[in-house]
């Protein structure tokens, strides 16, 4: 609709939001079982955050945990190529190396085209 009404201005001014309503690719990741240990986390968490969010590409992040440690973390991107670079960055692969020896028993990760979303509040 926005593309058949451009007069309209139905897209959203801001690069960022134009980009997550045109089109969006994700990659989640899934830790399962609990960590089996705690140490440092955190920090490498929030490191590997300000990492991906130097990147070309990046839109945005979002993670939730339960209790026991296991939880789902999905990182936004502009497109699919920039997922691809960024798992070529070689501190991410060192994080996910630490992560398979440290932090998680197991985990998943999918990669994947947003289709659709929405929001409560708009």
């Amino acid at each position: 609709m926005a593309e058949l009404f451009q007069d309209k201005q139905l897209w959203p001014a801001d690069r960022t939001e134009r980009a997550l309503a045109r089109a969006v690719s994700a990659q989640m990741h899934s830790g399962f079982g609990g960590m089996r240990r705690d140490d440092g986390y955190g920090a490498a968490a929030d490191a590997m955050e300000e990492l991906a969010a130097r990147q070309p590409g990046y839109l945005g992040f979002e993670s939730a945990r339960n209790p026991d440690g296991s939880g789902i973390s999905v990182s936004y991107w502009d497109s699919l190529e920039a997922i691809r670079e960024f798992e070529d960055v070689p501190a991410h692969a060192a994080f996910q190396a630490r992560g398979r020896d440290t932090f998680y028993e197991r985990y998943e990760v999918r990669v994947c085209s947003v289709e659709r979303g929405y929001k409560f509040p708009l």
